[in-house]
């Protein structure tokens, strides 16, 4: 199964190797036909504390590394 990588900006690096992304996806609501913004918080493994607060990263899925962390921030040069 393919891994999903999902952009978002960094509102929190205070703890060791950890970043919080924000999340926003936005969809067509079913029956009103609105568009909605929904986001979501995703705490992600940055093992050389390199992102900081209002960076935008891409974080992919990948095995469990504690109890909350499932992502991994992906480091490439157009992030």
């Amino acid at each position: 199964m393919p891994k999903r990588i999902l952009q978002g900006k960094v509102t929190s690096d205070k703890n060791d190797q950890t970043v919080t992304v924000l999340v926003e996806r936005r969809f067509t609501h079913p029956v009103m036909k609105k568009t909605v913004r929904s986001t979501k918080k995703y705490r992600a493994h940055d093992p050389e504390n390199q992102f900081k607060v209002g960076d935008t990263v891409r974080i992919a899925e990948c095995a469990p590394i504690s109890k909350t962390k499932r992502w991994e921030v992906l480091v490439d040069a157009s992030a």
